[in-house]
């Protein structure tokens, strides 16, 4: 919504005056209003939408007319111990999840407002490293993707997955560095040995105990059952795109870019040259990439997958809900309702659960102070 040329006409850029309006008639001791990190970038009238927000926040009668004239409040980070203030730089809101332990490099902002009245101020998040993708989503049940355009079956799709080593790879990567080892994955004698899995979907609930604090707070001992981990089906030119791009970060340590794909396997899309050229578009497939934490999950993984493809090439697939709904840190007895796609939404909409966990201790303790000061 940020990045729009019609934002400053778009109503939700001022939902916040709605949010403003509960704190006006409520007069809560504490809150927290989140947003997305664009909100740094993005204007109204030509002035800055976070600085307006900083403005309102602190004084809710500067945008709401009958909000109490006494009712103010202290602006707080959770991530620096510093106060805010109308000057202050509104990076210091900025949260990065995967410095708390979150297995994802989500950016958003955060911002703590302390009733003026209340002699108190809140704590901040606690740094703790985070897990790897693999680590996060390693220990699920391994399946494959489907075939969306014929009929499916594990000796189909992988025929259509070797189809790959007829391409000449080799060649039209016009002799780049990573040429040489991709292209000998990809080698049809190469590929013949890859273990792939034949089920697209399992209910096994693998149980595991990990060291790490937020993997251990996933798991539930009392499950028997394994739900939404079941692989999108995807048109045979896709997978092979896919397979190639888990290929190639398993290879160089990085996601490729249009630029490093092979002619023969860019996809058919108008504006793939200005992609080529990194001018758009750039990294319309992305693997997460094994050893590090994931890209953002966002509600676009309920469109196509291309973003978030899984780093073992044997397996030639997008993220499922459930290996998602692990990157946000859901447990595994979190159920999902509704068709997938609404599933894949309600994942990628959401706070994390464990950062979600750890901002509400804050919260705790300030109110906790209060009780305790009178």
């Amino acid at each position: 919504m940020m990045g729009r040329s019609d934002f400053e006409k778009d109503e939700r850029h001022t939902l916040y005056l709605e949010y403003l309006r509960i704190i006006a008639d409520h007069r809560p001791p504490v809150f927290v209003m989140e947003n997305v990190k664009g909100l740094l970038s993005a204007t109204i009238e030509g002035k800055s939408a976070i600085a307006r927000i900083v403005r309102d926040l602190s004084r809710p009668n500067t945008a709401i007319p009958d909000a109490p004239s006494d009712l103010t409040y202290r602006l707080y980070s959770l991530a620096e111990e510093d106060m805010a203030d109308e000057e202050v730089d509104p990076r210091l809101f900025v949260v990065r999840a995967e410095e708390y332990g979150i297995p994802q490099a989500r950016h958003r902002m955060f911002i703590v407002g302390i009733r003026s009245d209340l002699n108190v101020r809140p704590g901040v998040l606690k740094k703790m490293a985070a897990p790897t993708v693999q680590e996060t989503i390693g220990s699920l049940p391994s399946i494959r993707s489907g075939l969306s355009k014929e009929k499916d079956s594990a000796t189909a799709w992988l025929s259509e997955l070797r189809a790959i080593s007829s391409m000449n790879v080799r060649r039209q990567l016009n002799g780049a560095t990573y040429a040489g080892e991709v292209a000998r994955a990809l080698d049809f004698r190469n590929l013949i040995e890859v273990k792939s899995p034949r089920a697209v979907s399992s209910a096994r609930y693998p149980m595991r105990r990990p060291a790490h604090d937020v993997l251990r707070s996933l798991y539930d001992e009392r499950l028997s059952v394994l739900t939404a981990h079941e692989a999108r089906s995807h048109m045979a030119s896709d997978l092979r795109r896919y397979l190639y791009a888990a290929t190639f970060a398993q290879k160089t340590g990085r996601s490729p870019k249009l630029a490093d794909f092979p002619e023969s396997l860019l996809p058919e899309h108008r504006n793939v040259e200005l992609g080529r050229s990194g001018k758009m578009f750039s990294d319309r497939f992305r693997v997460q990439l094994a050893d590090h934490v994931s890209t953002t999950i966002t509600s676009h993984i309920s469109k196509d997958g291309h973003y978030f493809i899984h780093y073992d090439p044997a397996q030639c697939r997008s993220l499922t809900v459930r290996e998602a709904a692990r990157l946000q840190t859901f447990p595994d007895n979190y159920f999902f309702a509704g068709p997938r796609t609404a599933q894949y939404h309600q994942v990628g909409n959401a706070v994390p659960p464990q950062l979600a966990k750890q901002i509400a201790e804050i919260v705790a303790q300030v109110l906790d102070s209060i009780r305790e000061d009178r």
